[in-house]
């Protein structure tokens, strides 16, 4: 059965109109340029909401191909944005409220027949925001972040209770917000610069032999291992040169990874 509605909230440290503006003008920014995040990925080169009343928010594909997502209903800059789902039979209100240090975005996604499809994305998708709202004086104007072309797949018993392992432990990041106690999304993505490291549920019998190893470049190595032998991990070999400085440790399932000291040209 499908829920009658969705609702999610993240503070921005900005004012509502510049926080209306972001959500609405910076949308391609801000929108992660995942595989799972476009109904045709392959396909899209952007995301766009045409402002006002009738406008339409829009996957763009090449030239004048787009997928008409929503059409806009409501539209009061720095207050309210609503919209009228054109792929599903949804709804949707985005009410920017002023609180102390910025603004507070609620989005509420809503059923409007008993019997219709909800795709319920908003209550990750809002997330994105406050991240991009903390980097766009630096990125404003550039290329929106796009991954490589080469990921690194990784498969885990309890992949959410690896993401926050990883994070917490050899400080791998994410583009997205980190699964918390109790959730247990089908694909989580974590980063290391622009690649991306998937990490999925393993449905079959845990390998016996670790055949493969994962190579990341740090900005300070000797911190790096520091904060990774202070946490707990099972350190393989600790910080050894050969052309390169390097250490090799275990994660909390066994897989291998190798921290290297990043050159100083590195992105």
């Amino acid at each position: 059965m499908t829920e009658p509605s969705a609702t999610a909230s993240v503070e921005v440290a900005v004012d509502p109109a510049t926080a209306f503006e972001v959500f609405t003008g910076e949308i391609d920014q801000w929108w992660l340029r995942n595989p799972i995040d476009f109904f045709d990925s392959g396909r899209a080169t952007a995301m766009r909401i045409e402002p006002g009343v009738g406008g339409r928010v829009l996957e763009v594909y090449s030239g004048d191909d787009v997928l008409e997502l929503a059409t806009i209903t409501d539209w009061q800059p720095g207050t309210r944005l609503g919209y009228r789902s054109s792929v599903d039979d949804t709804e949707t209100r985005v009410d920017f409220e002023p609180v102390a240090g910025g603004t507070r975005v609620t989005v509420v996604q809503s059923l409007i027949t008993d019997d219709g499809q909800a795709f319920y994305f908003w209550p990750r998708v809002i997330r994105w925001l406050p991240d991009w709202v903390g980097r766009r004086a630096a990125a404003l104007g550039k290329p929106p972040r796009e991954i490589e072309r080469l990921s690194i797949a990784l498969y885990y018993d309890d992949p959410a209770a690896a993401a926050r392992w990883l994070h917490e432990v050899f400080a791998i990041n994410s583009w997205d917000t980190l699964p918390a106690e109790g959730e247990h999304p089908m694909w989580i993505e974590l980063h290391v610069g622009s690649v991306a490291v998937l990490l999925f549920e393993r449905t079959g019998p845990r390998p016996t032999a670790v055949d493969h190893n994962v190579w990341v470049y740090v900005d300070d190595l000797d911190a790096h291992f520091a904060r990774a032998q202070a946490a707990g991990a099972k350190i393989l070999s600790e910080i050894h040169s050969h052309g390169y400085r390097c250490y090799e440790a275990e994660d909390l399932e066994g897989h291998q990874w190798t921290f290297a000291q990043a050159r100083p040209t590195m992105a």
